[in-house]
């Protein structure tokens, strides 16, 4: 993959992007400003990836040396310029939908660095800005169609989940966080504790999240796709309470993502307006 590219973690961009989308689904409402909104998280998004690879090049030196950065495939100021570029090129764009997410993405952008650059190395802190973030894209969409209540909602329970892995990512990343120094919850209280609450998280996502059928928000074809996700998210809960070792956290992780996109899908799936179109 081109460097350029592989920093942004498309893969994650485009998780964020689908959020855009989904609000569109769930509100039948297929606009410019839902197109442009989708661009700018898109842009935000990749732009907070490479600004956390430029600050965090040292411990990916120890964790994940095959990044563009510490591979030598993107220079340190490189990653800089291009990070701020990409910044500026989004908050202009949100400022041209309307004021409020304009607001909004300079506000993301600027927590976005200070994550990357302070927070990420504290003690669960970090853990709950991006997650703060994960669950913004909801609203961002939500604002853009016109469906803020709804947005919140799943803006919630994608903070829920995306707290849970960020807790075992930090479990899985001990060995260069440790070398720079970093507080995180696995560091300040153990792998036990971080694994209990990363587990709690999971629960409690999996345990509520029907309640959006019960309220109204999606229709019964919400549920079988959805109790899916609450397998993987449960057996993953169990998994990484019985053990908590750098491998297994990795694998963890990978299935908190993959439980989190099916409930993506639960999302789209269970919604009334989609179902309308189809009978």
């Amino acid at each position: 993959m081109n460097p350029y590219l592989e920093i942004l973690r498309p893969g994650n961009a485009i998780m964020a992007v689908i959020a855009i989308f989904l609000m569109a689904i769930i509100s039948g409402k297929f606009t410019l400003e839902v197109l442009m909104a989708a661009v700018v998280v898109f842009l935000v998004t990749g732009a907070g990836n490479s600004i956390n690879d430029y600050f965090d090049h040292k411990i990916d030196a120890i964790n994940k040396p095959q990044r563009p950065i510490p591979s030598g495939r993107i220079s340190l100021r490189g990653a800089l310029i291009y990070s701020i570029s990409l910044f500026a090129v989004g908050i202009i764009i949100a400022f041209a939908i309307n004021l409020l997410l304009g607001i909004i993405a300079l506000s993301s952008s600027l927590l976005m660095i200070y994550y990357a650059r302070d927070l990420k190395t504290k003690c669960l802190i970090g853990n709950l800005s991006i997650s703060f973030l994960t669950g913004l894209c909801f609203v961002f969409g939500g604002i853009a169609v016109e469906q803020i209540a709804v947005s919140i909602y799943l803006g919630f329970y994608a903070f829920l989940m995306t707290v849970a892995r960020e807790i075992v990512k930090d479990m899985e990343d001990q060995e260069g966080d440790k070398e720079e120094g970093a507080t995180t919850l696995p560091i300040v209280y153990g792998n036990r504790t971080s694994s209990l609450l990363a587990a709690l998280f999971m629960i409690i996502a999996s345990v509520t999240s029907p309640i959006l059928y019960f309220m109204g928000v999606f229709s019964v074809f919400y549920l079988p796709v959805l109790f899916l996700a609450i397998v993987i998210f449960l057996y993953s809960a169990m998994s990484i309470l019985k053990d908590q070792s750098m491998e297994n956290s990795g694998k963890i992780s990978k299935r908190i993502k993959l439980g989190m996109a099916i409930t993506f899908v639960a999302f789209a799936v269970g919604s009334p307006f989609l179902w309308s179109l189809l009978y």
